[in-house]
């Protein structure tokens, strides 16, 4: 059986890695660190999982999130908003599946996704 398709959208380099390496025993992790990329990705993938960082060059995570919210084609996919503030999280909270504040514990998010990717 095939592992649920994560994609990771976060430009720090360090937090893609680490969002990777936890999220890779249970899921076909892609990442990309920039958010015009992230949207022209979607056009080709419709990934099970969104790791999802507000503040990326290019498209932001609040357009990509509105773009997933918006097509159809994604409305199995849950949406993990990753942010350090607070502000941003509140105006998010309803679009997204789940809001983490940074900095993001691993195994939290490992946990929050696997329960998240068996919810259909």
């Amino acid at each position: 059986m095939p592992k649920p398709l994560a994609l990771v959208v976060e430009d720090d380099p360090q937090l893609n890695q680490i969002f990777t390496l936890t999220l890779f025993e249970s899921f076909e992790v892609e990442t990309i660190s920039d958010g015009t990329q992230a949207l022209e990705r979607l056009t080709e993938i419709v990934p099970d999982l969104v790791v999802l960082d507000i503040n990326l060059p290019g498209a932001s995570g609040a357009e990509i999130l509105e773009t997933i919210r918006a097509n159809a084609r994604f409305d199995s996919v849950k949406v993990i908003l990753a942010t350090a503030s607070t502000h941003q999280a509140k105006e998010l909270q309803d679009k997204a599946d789940i809001v983490l504040l940074k900095p993001i514990s691993p195994i939290q998010l490992r946990d929050l996704a696997e329960r998240l990717s068996r919810v259909k």
